[in-house]
C-alpha cells in the first residue's frame, strides 16, 4: 500500500470527470441527523445534471423508501439522487428466511416496518428463534451496557443475531449515538452469533451495483464508480472490499481533532486500505 499522503481536497469536481457513478453515504455526508449539508446537495446535483449518477448508500435499518421523508424532512433535495439502497432493504433478504418462524425485535417502533408484509412473528425474548437488531429500544437514553442481562440469557439460548445496521455510533446534530453495530459487537462478545446486512459487508454493494447497470442499462465498470462517506470501517472499507475508489468525509465520529494530514496518516496507519482524497464535507 502506498505511503503516499493522501490529497485533502476542498472539491470533489476534478475526480467527478472520473467517474460515473457516486455511491453516498446518507447520514455524515448528506445530512448530520438534524440538518441537510446545503454543499453535499449541489455537488451531487451538479454530477446528475452532468450525467452522473448518484445512488445512495445506507445503513439504515428501514427500507429506502421509509428513508426518503427523513432526508426531505431535513432538507434533503430530491434532485440530489437517482435512488438509495439501505442495511433495511438488505436486512429483508436476510429475514425471509425465517418465513414461519418468531423473532424477537431489538430496536425502536419507527423500524417496525422492516417486517411489513414478511411471514414473521414479533415476540418477547423468551419466545423468540432469533434476534433482527436494528438499534437500541431507546438510544437517547440506553446503552449497550443496559442490554448485557438481556444478552447474557439470549447467548445461553443460542439465538442467532440479524444486525441491521452495523454503524456503532452516528452524529445526532452534537450527540454521538449508539446504533445496532453496537449492540451486535456486545452480543458477539459474548459468543453470540451475528451476521450483518449491511457496510461494510459485500451484499449492500452488490445489491448497489445492480441498481446502478439498471439505472444506467449497461454494466458500469468498478474503476468509474466513487463511494464517498465518513465511516472508515463502514463506508471506506466496504468500498474497498467491493473494488471501488473512495473519498472520505471527514466527520466527528473518527477525526475528532479534525482533518489534517497528521490526522489521516494516524486514521489508516493500522488499516489495509486508503480512500483517494479527504474532504472536510462534500462540496463541488
Amino acid at each position: 500500500m502506498s505511503t503516499a499522503a493522501i490529497p485533502i481536497v476542498s472539491s470533489i469536481a476534478a475526480l467527478a470527470d472520473t467517474s460515473e457513478a457516486w455511491i453516498v453515504d446518507i447520514w455524515g455526508v448528506m445530512h448530520n441527523g438534524a440538518r441537510a449539508f446545503a454543499a453535499a446537495g449541489e455537488a451531487c446535483r451538479t454530477f446528475r445534471a452532468r450525467g452522473g449518477l448518484v445512488v445512495l448508500l445506507s445503513n439504515a435499518p428501514r427500507p429506502f423508501s421509509a428513508v426518503i421523508g427523513h432526508m426531505a424532512s431535513l432538507g434533503v433535495d430530491s434532485a440530489a439522487y437517482d435512488t438509495g439502497v439501505t442495511s433495511g432493504d438488505a436486512t429483508r433478504g436476510m429475514v425471509e428466511a425465517w418465513s414461519g418462524r418468531k423473532l424477537l425485535h431489538i430496536g425502536p417502533e419507527r423500524d417496525k416496518g422492516l417486517f411489513a408484509g414478511l411471514d414473521v412473528t414479533l415476540v418477547p425474548a423468551e419466545d423468540a428463534d432469533a434476534i433482527v437488531c436494528s438499534g437500541l429500544w431507546d438510544d437517547t437514553k440506553e446503552t449497550p451496557d443496559d442490554y448485557a442481562a438481556l444478552f447474557d440469557r439470549l447467548v445461553a439460548h443460542g439465538l442467532p443475531m440479524i444486525c441491521a445496521n452495523p454503524d456503532l455510533v452516528v452524529e445526532r446534530g452534537d450527540k454521538l449515538i449508539h446504533c445496532a453495530g453496537a449492540l451486535a459487537a456486545a452480543y458477539a462478545a459474548k459468543g453470540g452469533a451475528v451476521t450483518y446486512a449491511g457496510k461494510p459487508h459485500l451484499p449492500i454493494y452488490e445489491r448497489t451495483f445492480d441498481v446502478i447497470d439498471e439505472l444506467k442499462g449497461r454494466p458500469v465498470p468498478k474503476a468509474r464508480i466513487i463511494a464517498i462517506g465518513d465511516g472508515l470501517d463502514t463506508d471506506l472499507k466496504g468500498a474497498h472490499a467491493a473494488g471501488l475508489r473512495s473519498v472520505l468525509v471527514a466527520s466527528a465520529v473518527h477525526l475528532p481533532g479534525g482533518l489534517d494530514q497528521r490526522a489521516l496518516a494516524e486514521a489508516f496507519a493500522s488499516r489495509p486500505f486508503r480512500p483517494v482524497a479527504a474532504m472536510t464535507a462534500l462540496a463541488w
